[in-house]
């Protein structure tokens, strides 16, 4: 077993004061690694990374299009939304059209994260509802496909046919089985597998053509979809939107919780996976766009690419007092 790397380090003054180590391969459109630092046998779980997989079955099984969803819909379903009027306007549609309410949900409620939306429901006197979740996109998901099923209400059990078809996705495209799942802050059960099998099913997706079969043209969609909407998938402020809008060639990027991060390439055929093993989200945002920058779809100057890599470090007075920065095993 190969020990994780330092991927990135934060820097005061002269010193490196805090480093941040992980995991990280790069993918072609075999499978195979092309680069890798750590251990790319690492068992993960990928966690909102996965979403892509996770709404495969959605579209393979014909519900997507029985129920008319579009690229919106599709990118919702991929997404960690901030729970902005622009997610949650769509997901409430949504669920309106399934003739469901917020009580079919099964992800929780937590406070949404985009600020505008926190302090409406402040003033309001409201808590918030499970459509705030940042998972809310993919239990629509999630429930669109149960009910095309015919299948229950309780679509997050392991054992339940949403989750099964779930599971199928994940062990095909990763090209593994996997050890075992566990449940992620949505409920919903979160595969492992390993880093590098993350890597293949990326690389899967940035590969796949339309027209050569049903699950290459569900993948084509939601790659498409998530490119085309950055900022259903995330929101403002967020790495993957704004690294996205920043790349110089199309990218779909994918963060997952305890800072894990997925890249789907398809102009180069080519998947990234990573993982930070403290779960320190500063440093998979940094690493993500060092990785871009490496494979020369990002500019290093870029404003978006400065927010998450050399990124200024400032004190309560605006003082600059140190940077974020990619390790030079990246560079």
């Amino acid at each position: 077993m190969t020990d994780p790397v330092e991927m990135t380090e934060i820097w005061r003054g002269p010193v490196a004061e805090s480093v941040h180590r992980g995991h990280a391969v790069i993918c072609d459109e075999t499978g195979a690694l092309v680069e890798a630092w750590g251990d790319p046998q690492a068992t993960v779980l990928p966690r909102s990374s996965a979403k892509m997989i996770q709404a495969l079955p959605l579209l393979e099984s014909g519900a997507a299009d029985a129920r008319g969803l579009t690229t919106e819909h599709l990118a919702l379903a991929c997404a960690s939304h901030q729970g902005a009027e622009i997610h949650t306007s769509r997901v409430r549609a949504w669920m309106d059209d399934l003739g469901l309410t917020d009580n079919d949900f099964r992800c929780g409620p937590h406070m949404p994260k985009d600020e505008q939306a926190q302090h409406a429901l402040i003033r309001a006197g409201k808590a918030p509802c499970q459509v705030h979740n940042n998972c809310s996109g993919k239990h629509a998901g999630f429930l669109t496909l149960a009910r095309h099923m015919g299948q229950g209400p309780e679509y997050v059990e392991p054992d339940h046919p949403v989750q099964k078809a779930c599971l199928a996705a994940f062990e095909e495209t990763t090209g593994e089985t996997s050890p075992g799942f566990g449940i992620d802050g949505c409920s919903a059960p979160n595969f492992a597998t390993s880093l590098h099998g993350m890597g293949r099913a990326m690389a899967r997706f940035a590969a796949a053509e339309e027209g050569r079969s049903a699950r290459d043209g569900a993948a084509v969609r939601l790659r498409e979809a998530m490119m085309a909407h950055p900022d259903l998938v995330a929101g403002e402020g967020r790495a993957c939107t704004e690294l996205m809008r920043a790349c110089t060639e199309p990218v779909a990027l994918k963060t997952g919780a305890e800072a894990f991060f997925v890249a789907i390439l398809p102009r180069r055929k080519m998947g990234i996976a990573l993982k930070i093993v403290d779960g320190g989200t500063r440093a998979a945002e940094c690493t993500i766009a060092a990785l871009l920058v490496r494979l020369g779809v990002l500019d290093a100057d870029h404003p978006a690419t400065r927010k998450f890599m050399n990124a200024p470090i400032t004190n309560c007075r605006g003082i600059v007092t140190g940077t974020i920065r990619p390790s030079i095993a990246l560079l």
